[in-house]
């Protein structure tokens, strides 16, 4: 199920054990990583320091390696979709949905048992938070 470039051992190891409907957060450096999301989903910590790694770094990977059929992202109060995400939309490579959800909603589906990998990035830039949904492969 995996195409790309990344070399990240336990993160390739992660997205190889996420299947259809597995769910990926992908979490800025403000993002309570540890308490509000699935304590069972594996842990992959790309946060090396303030913009290192980043989420668009990671997103434009993981675009390229994981089929991908929906994504949350977190909302701010004003609803509107954040200038980031929209960055994230055109990195991937797949014409997928975005739903915007309140961030306490936001963190309440990201600790769902779906949620099967959690990525912290070294992201600055606020509501940089995505939850990505795997799709199938198709070729």
């Amino acid at each position: 199920m995996i195409n790309g470039d990344i070399i990240h051992p336990e993160l390739l190891r992660a997205l190889a054990e996420a299947g259809h409907g597995a769910r990926i957060l992908v979490c800025d450096s403000n993002y309570p990583s540890t308490t509000k999301s699935n304590p069972l989903a594996r842990r992959i910590f790309l946060n090396f320091q303030p913009g290192m790694v980043s989420g668009t770094d990671i997103v434009r990977a993981l675009g390229r390696a994981v089929p991908l059929e929906s994504a949350y992202y977190m909302a701010p109060p004003d609803g509107k979709m954040p200038e980031v995400v929209r960055e994230y939309q055109k990195l991937i490579q797949a014409e997928i949905p975005f739903e915007g959800l309140e961030r306490f909603a936001f963190y309440d589906t990201a600790s769902e048992k779906d949620t099967a990998v959690v990525i912290a990035s070294g992201e600055q830039r606020v509501y940089a938070n995505l939850l990505l949904t795997v799709g199938v492969r198709t070729a």
